[in-house]
C-alpha cells in the first residue's frame, strides 16, 4: 500500500506531493518553506528518501535543494535542466525504489519546458499514480511560452505529444496529480474540478481530443499575460535558492512607516478591502492577505523594492511572509499589527475612499455625472465584454501607467472586487479621487449598464 499527501498552495495555484510507503517517501515539487513537507513526513512516520523536481519552475522558488540537504535525500532533477548545484540527474526511463514494492519511474514529457519530466509511481510493477508537474493538467496542459518565445510553438507541439505518451502508457484509472493548474499562471487555461484520472483526461482534455495543429493553434491563441516576477524565478531555481528565513520582521512604529513611505518603499496593508477602504495609512497599498497575495504583489512591485507589511494580527503577517518567500520576496523590511490608528503619527488622519456596486455606477451615470470608469481586468477578460466607455488598464500594468487614467473621479472595477481594491489603493496613493466597485462583473449588465465587446 502507498499513500499520497497533497500540499495545496492556493495563493499560487499549485500543489506539492509527498508519496511513499511504510518507511520512506519522495517529495515531488516541494515549496520553498519545506517545514510543511517535513511535518507531513513526520506525521506519516516516514523518511524522505528522494526529492523530485518535474522541471525548473517559473512561478515559484523551489525548496528542493534545502529539503534534500536537511533530510539527506537524493535530489532528482531532469538531466537536461541547466542548473548550478549538485543533484541526481534523471533521464527518461530511470527508476528509483522508494519503498518495498514502490518504484518511481521518470517519464520525459517536454512541453512546459524542454526538459520537463513526469514521474510515475509503480506499485508492484503497475502504474498507480502519475505526478505530471506542468505537463498533463486537469482539462489542460502547462503553458509552453515561459522559456523562450522562439520555442513556444515547438513546445506546444511537444505538450500534445507528451500528453498522448502519458495516456498511451497509463491505464484509465491512474490518478493524474499535477503541480500546476489550480490558479497558477503556468497553466495554459484554468482547471475545472479538483481531481482527475487518465481516463477522464482522454475524453476531456484538448491535448487528447484535438489533432495537434488544432490544439496548438487554439492554445497559442488563448495564452494569457505572464506575471512579471516569473522572469526571476527560473534563474533563481537554476542557481539553487538560498534557505528561507521566516523569522519575524522588525516592528515598525508610525514614524518608521512614514519614513519608509517617504523613501519610496512599499507599505502593504494586508487587511480586507472593506477595512482598508474605511481607513488606511495614506500612501499604502492594499493586497488582501487572503487573496492571491504573492501573485499580484510580486507581479506589481518593482523587483527588489523593500516592503513593509501591515495587518490586524501577527499571524496574518507570518502567513504573508511565508507566501511571499515562495516567490522570492524574502524578508519584509518591517511590519506592524493592531489598530491602524497606531500606524499614523500624531496629528495625522487615516485616508479612506468609498466602495460601491455596479448599480451605484449605473445610477451616477443615469444622473449624467461625468465619471471615469476604469477596467483593470486582463485583456482576455475584457475581450468577453466590457462596460461601454470604460478605460482599460490591466491591474498589473497600472502602477506604471497611472498618468494614462483620465482626470476626474475614477470608478475602478475588475471581475469580483479584489483587483479593483488593489487598483483603488494605487490610485488613492497617487492622490486620485477613487471609488472601488466591489461587485461581480455579471452585475454590470443586470444594473442596466451597456456591456459591449471590443
Amino acid at each position: 500500500m502507498f499513500f499520497v499527501d497533497t500540499l495545496e498552495f492556493e495563493g499560487l495555484g499549485n500543489r506539492s506531493y509527498l508519496v511513499g510507503g511504510a518507511r520512506a517517501a519522495v517529495a515531488v515539487d516541494p515549496p520553498r518553506d519545506v517545514d510543511q513537507v517535513i511535518a507531513a513526513a513526520a506525521k506519516r512516520g516516514v523518511r524522505i528518501a528522494y526529492v523530485a523536481e518535474t522541471h525548473v519552475h517559473n512561478d515559484y522558488i523551489t525548496g528542493g535543494p534545502e529539503l534534500a540537504r536537511i533530510t539527506g535525500a537524493s535530489y532528482l532533477v531532469p538531466a537536461a535542466a541547466h542548473v548550478s548545484f549538485a543533484r541526481t540527474p534523471v533521464a527518461d526511463g530511470d527508476t528509483v525504489t522508494v519503498d518495498e514494492g514502490l518504484v518511481l519511474r521518470a517519464l520525459a514529457t517536454p512541453g512546459h519546458t524542454p526538459h520537463h519530466t513526469s514521474y510515475v509511481l509503480e506499485e508492484d510493477g503497475r502504474g498507480a499514480a502519475a505526478f505530471t508537474g506542468g505537463s498533463l493538467l486537469i482539462g489542460t496542459v502547462g503553458r509552453p511560452d515561459l522559456v523562450e518565445p522562439r520555442l513556444t510553438e515547438e513546445l506546444a507541439r511537444a505538450q500534445h505529444a507528451s500528453a498522448h505518451r502519458l495516456a498511451d502508457e497509463l491505464d484509465d484509472e491512474v490518478p493524474v496529480l499535477p503541480t500546476h493548474g489550480f490558479g497558477s499562471f503556468c497553466s495554459s487555461s484554468q482547471a475545472e474540478g479538483d481531481a482527475t484520472t487518465v481516463g477522464r483526461e482522454r475524453t476531456a482534455n484538448d491535448a487528447l481530443t484535438l489533432d495537434v495543429d488544432t490544439f496548438v493553434a487554439e492554445m497559442l491563441a488563448g495564452l494569457d499575460d505572464v506575471p512579471a516576477y516569473y522572469a526571476h524565478m527560473g534563474p533563481a531555481n537554476a542557481a539553487g535558492p538560498a534557505p528561507v528565513d521566516l523569522t519575524p520582521p522588525g516592528r515598525a512604529d508610525a514614524g518608521e512607516i512614514a519614513a519608509r513611505l517617504a523613501a519610496g518603499e512599499w507599505v502593504v496593508d494586508l487587511r480586507s478591502r472593506t477595512a482598508f477602504a474605511e481607513g488606511h495609512v495614506a500612501g499604502s497599498f492594499n493586497f488582501e492577505g487572503d487573496g492571491k497575495l504573492a501573485t499580484y504583489l510580486a507581479w506589481l512591485i518593482p523587483w527588489g523594492k523593500p516592503v513593509t507589511l501591515l495587518a490586524d494580527t501577527p499571524e496574518r503577517i507570518a502567513d504573508a511572509q511565508r507566501e511571499l518567500a515562495r516567490v522570492g520576496i524574502d524578508r519584509p523590511a518591517a511590519a506592524a499589527t493592531g489598530d491602524p490608528a497606531a500606524w499614523i503619527r500624531e496629528g495625522e488622519r487615516l485616508a479612506s475612499f468609498p466602495r460601491a456596486r455596479f448599480a451605484d455606477l449605473a445610477e451616477v451615470r443615469g444622473r449624467g455625472e461625468e465619471v471615469v470608469v476604469l477596467d483593470v481586468r486582463r485583456d482576455s477578460e475584457r475581450a468577453a465584454g466590457h462596460v461601454e466607455g470604460a478605460v482599460h488598464v490591466p491591474v498589473h500594468e497600472l502602477y506604471g501607467r497611472l498618468d494614462e487614467v483620465p482626470s476626474g473621479t475614477v470608478w475602478v472595477h475588475c471581475a469580483g472586487g479584489m483587483r479593483a481594491a488593489i487598483a483603488a489603493s494605487l490610485l488613492d496613493a497617487a492622490g486620485r479621487a477613487v471609488v472601488a466597485v466591489d461587485d461581480g462583473f455579471d452585475a454590470a449588465r443586470e444594473a442596466g449598464l451597456t456591456v459591449t465587446r471590443p
